[in-house]
């Protein structure tokens, strides 16, 4: 018995991600339902091939316990940021020095500058598990995380050769930004949730309203300078994975909150280059190193992953347990995809 599965999210899945979605509210899984809604059609599109632009995919993952029949953690990709219609919108952290021989001073500012690119990387984000199944022994958080390297690395022609993840800064208790209230809402007369609401559909008006020269830290309050480029307490896990696998910070923030972005090239990522490919052959008897194991369906939900004891052959056979191979819906010598959890 497999007690979890990851799979394809599909829209009969909306009334339980809502209840996720309450836990996370951001841009890539709002608190909305219409809007979740959408998303879940975009991702069953996307998994099944019918958007037809591999730019505008975004897969969202589900983390079931199979037990229970219930939803407990998700995470997406999207898999290019920034289009014509949509562009990546950033704030680049720059440090310029300045000096005047005359008066033999020297200063060192920090200085925020308006970015945006109509070609960007892949975002990972939308990664959140209930809090009661965070230390589950099957390491369940690190499962639904990781399986989205594992898809990139099974159909790496989709992806660009960054990806990015977007973390959360330190937010008041209401869950406004410091930096919005010193910044955004100088420029755009919108409070950070009237401001949130709307980047939902598009950060358009970030680009046209913000300004286009350099903005110098020193002239912000206090409490707006501290939060740039910060990871909440509640990220600093996935901070310390994203580092673990090959991630750095980029010296880029979100212009709404002042969250650091985090980038890595693809195929540097150390999950993406762990990844196996081959034909899986079925054993009785199987100890040995946990993995993620995958494979794509021909109908929805498109896509299958569980963990289990995962074995190589010298000619690269993938071996698992024999009842695998009922649970994903696969025969002998199909290919399979194994990310070692361990």
């Amino acid at each position: 018995m497999f007690p979890y599965v990851i799979r394809g999210a599909t829209p009969d899945d909306a009334p339980q991600m809502m209840e996720l979605a309450r836990h996370l509210n951001t841009v890539n899984l709002p608190n909305d339902a219409e809007a979740v809604a959408e998303i879940l059609d975009l991702s069953l599109r996307s998994f099944s091939g019918a958007v037809k632009d591999p730019r505008r995919r975004e897969y969202v993952f589900v983390l079931e316990d199979l037990q229970a029949q219930r939803i407990v953690g998700t995470s997406k990709i999207l898999a290019q940021l920034g289009r014509r219609d949509a562009p990546y919108i950033f704030l680049d952290v720059i440090v310029e020095e300045k000096y005047s021989p005359t008066l033999d001073r020297h200063f060192v500012h920090t200085v925020l500058r308006l970015g945006h690119s109509y070609e960007g990387p892949t975002e990972i984000g939308g990664l959140i598990v209930l809090p009661e199944f965070r230390l589950v022994p099957e390491r369940v958080g690190m499962m639904v995380s990781y399986v989205r390297f594992l898809f990139m690395a099974m159909h790496r022609g989709l992806f660009r050769n960054e990806v990015v993840a977007e973390l959360l800064p330190p937010l008041l208790p209401d869950g406004t930004s410091h930096l919005w209230e010193a910044l955004g809402r100088k420029f755009t007369d919108m409070s950070y949730s009237e401001a949130d609401r709307l980047s939902k559909r598009n950060k358009e008006f970030i680009k046209s309203l913000f300004p286009s020269g350099d903005v110098y830290v020193s002239l912000l309050p206090t409490d707006a300078q501290e939060v740039i480029g910060k990871v909440g307490r509640e990220t600093r896990g996935v901070e310390k994975m994203l580092r673990r696998i090959g991630f750095q910070y980029c010296n880029r923030i979100d212009p709404f909150d002042g969250g650091p972005h985090f980038r890595a090239a693809t195929d540097e990522i150390l999950l993406v280059r762990r990844t196996r490919h081959g034909p899986a052959r079925p054993v009785d008897v199987l100890e040995g190193p946990r993995a993620l194991v995958a494979t794509d369906l021909r109908d929805a939900p498109f896509f299958r992953a569980t963990s289990c004891p995962v074995a190589f052959s010298d000619d690269g056979t993938v071996l698992l347990p024999r009842r695998v191979f009922d649970f994903l819906g696969i025969a002998e010598g199909a290919d399979i995809s194994v990310l070692p959890l361990d």
